[in-house]
């Protein structure tokens, strides 16, 4: 192999490899972005908190404010800022745009499996600071800490829907 081909095959090597990286650095990026808490973040948490000790019923109805499942309190708090989300916690897991647990950003939902099995059973909002606004079976509505080891060991993965 002569010194031109070798020169030639180095930089064929080398623009693969940056265009491989950036193409890989673009796909991850989309999903595991963090992003600045946006007002509408904020007013989601805000309606949510003033619902904290609001007991937990399951299956509760869509719309009424006296009890919450774990769905049923993100659709009608996410409702009341204006977004629609489906009823069910694994209709809700489809919503949105995947994030990335280290890139989790207020008002984010996160899906966790807390029925023993790998399927998603619970959503909850993130607040923050390592916090998680939730209606809860044995607290009603409620905030908690994300990495307490009960909800460390459940979390499936988090959705954005807020645009």
């Amino acid at each position: 192999m002569n010194i031109q081909t070798k020169r030639w095959m180095k930089k064929i090597v080398g623009t693969t490899l940056c265009a491989v990286i950036g193409l890989s650095a673009l796909t991850f990026g989309s999903a595991g972005q963090a992003s600045a808490a946006t007002p509408e973040a904020e007013e989601i948490l805000s309606t949510g908190k003033t619902y904290l000790g609001v007991p937990y019923r399951f299956g509760a109805p869509s719309g009424v404010t006296y009890a919450f499942d774990c769905s049923s309190f993100t659709q009608y708090i996410f409702k009341e800022n204006g977004i629609a989300i489906p009823r069910t916690t694994t209709e809700q897991a489809e919503e949105g745009t995947k994030v990335g647990k280290a890139y989790l950003s207020k008002g984010d939902l996160i899906f966790f499996a807390t029925s023993g099995t790998s399927k998603i059973s619970h959503v909850a909002i993130y607040a923050g600071n390592r916090k998680i606004l939730h209606a809860s079976s044995s607290a009603g509505v409620t905030l908690s800490n994300i990495d307490s080891s009960y909800w460390k060991k459940s979390y499936i993965t988090a959705r954005r829907v807020i645009k």
